[in-house]
């Protein structure tokens, strides 16, 4: 019977607010799988992790950035590894960095850019990536979740 896992989340890392709001984009390095594939942080939950320590984990190893507060989207995703059939389901959340933050990429990547979101769904390689702009850009696009960053703020 097919396992249904919370195994990994997605980091959608922001700079600035409105018309100048940014996503970070980070280019997988030669020899890495998916290799050219431009991506926001993502990765694996490891034993005893909540998705949110994952999240803050995966952001401070791939790009060194500290996040200045954290939004749960309120979305998950899911992707089936048909190789375990494991339905793995994937939540997903936005950070936002000063705008002099600066990116130190890990060696899983070889390129970082700063894209506008309309930039940044064209580039990036994941479909349920540049789904979840849409969610940034509704939620968390001002700099705050407004009326429901009570809810969705999570630092």
């Amino acid at each position: 019977m097919t396992d249904i896992k919370v195994m990994f989340v997605d980091t959608l890392v922001l700079r600035g607010a409105g018309v100048a709001l940014q996503v970070l984009a980070l280019r997988r390095a030669p020899g890495r799988t998916r290799a050219g594939a431009w991506e926001i942080v993502h990765g694996t939950i490891e034993p005893g992790e909540t998705p949110v320590q994952a999240s803050r984990r995966e952001l401070k190893e791939e790009t060194g950035l500290t996040p200045a507060s954290v939004y749960n989207l309120s979305r998950t995703e899911a992707f089936y590894q048909h190789d375990t059939d494991v339905l793995a389901v994937i939540p997903a959340f936005a950070v936002f960095v000063p705008a002099d933050a600066r990116v130190t990429i890990s060696d899983e990547h070889d390129a970082h850019e700063w894209l506008t979101p309309a930039d940044a769904k064209k580039r990036l390689a994941w479909p349920r990536e540049r789904r979840a702009l849409d969610d940034v850009l509704s939620m968390v696009g001002g700099g705050s979740a407004g009326l429901l960053d009570g809810v969705l703020r999570v630092s």
